[in-house]
């Protein structure tokens, strides 16, 4: 069987996820969307290309293939509200970020269908997951999974306003070790490559599931999720053209926090023990 997803093996303690990067679309799924939702605007687009320094520190990469309104990976099994009380979209879902319907009349999948795609596209993404950091933990003692995101920079239906350029989530310090959050963000003020944008941690964005099920700081697991606004680096409006010479800002300060996730993990790996059981 065909995977699901792309992945890349790295010899570093960084795991890197993009569960919305993925464009593919099963023609039977394809022919049921609006055409609306076959533009595609609610892609975390480019971050493969954005996120290229990667190699460069050994990070293990895995990525989607499939577009998120086939399933959203970043979301939970039984569909759980990340944000309860707040308007979100969920496991397999009926709208866009601009609340246009992702399905034609009548075509929206019903349970069956949808414990199918679970079965068929989350499962896997998520077990290789699991079994990646279990494989980084036995030779490195700690993993740090990096949550990578992307989003446009005015979304209404969930902000007023402008968004931050970076969006750090670590589920309110509950993912990871304060000591890399706090080394985050000592590079973001310290940084010359930070200067032009602005940034928060635990904003409107926490962490998605991705984040919070696997960031276990007391098993030498630290998650952090980023979510960048997409004016930073690429055009907004379709067809989301790449940008280059505006992702030429935001690049090297990528590479500044990996290299500061990697410095981290050098430091703090000797204070742990290998859990027997890790996740």
């Amino acid at each position: 069987m065909k995977e699901t997803y792309n992945f890349c093996v790295g010899n570093s303690p960084i795991l890197i996820s993009m569960p919305h990067v993925g464009i593919k679309i099963p023609d039977e799924i394809a022919s049921n969307l609006t055409p609306e939702a076959m533009q595609m605007p609610d892609v975390d687009w480019h971050l493969p290309l954005l996120y290229d320094m990667a190699k460069y520190h050994e990070a293990s990469v895995i990525s989607s293939e499939y577009l998120r309104y086939v399933i959203d990976l970043n979301r939970s099994p039984d569909n759980a509200s990340l944000y309860p009380g707040q308007d979100t979209t969920g496991l397999c879902p009926v709208d866009t970020f601009d609340t246009q319907p992702i399905y034609r009349e009548g075509n929206q999948p019903n349970e069956i269908e949808i414990q199918n795609r679970i079965k068929k596209y989350w499962y896997p993404y998520h077990e290789k997951i699991n079994s990646e950091l279990h494989r980084i933990l036995s030779i490195h003692g700690i993993a740090i999974l990096w949550d990578a995101h992307s989003i446009a920079s005015h979304v209404p239906r969930f902000f007023a306003g402008q968004l931050p350029d970076l969006n750090f989530g670590t589920a309110d310090s509950l993912s990871c070790d304060v000591s890399l959050q706090k080394a985050l963000a000592e590079t973001m003020h310290n940084s010359i490559h930070a200067k032009r944008y602005s940034h928060i941690f635990n904003g409107r964005f926490k962490g998605g599931y991705i984040t919070r099920h696997y960031g276990k700081p007391n098993m030498n697991i630290h998650a952090v999720q980023l979510e960048m606004s997409q004016c930073i680096y690429m055009q907004e409006s379709h067809p989301y053209q790449y940008d280059s010479e505006l992702a030429k800002g935001v690049k090297p300060l990528l590479d500044d926090l990996l290299e500061t996730c990697l410095l981290w993990a050098n430091r703090h790996k000797q204070n742990y023990s290998f859990p027997s059981n890790p996740i």
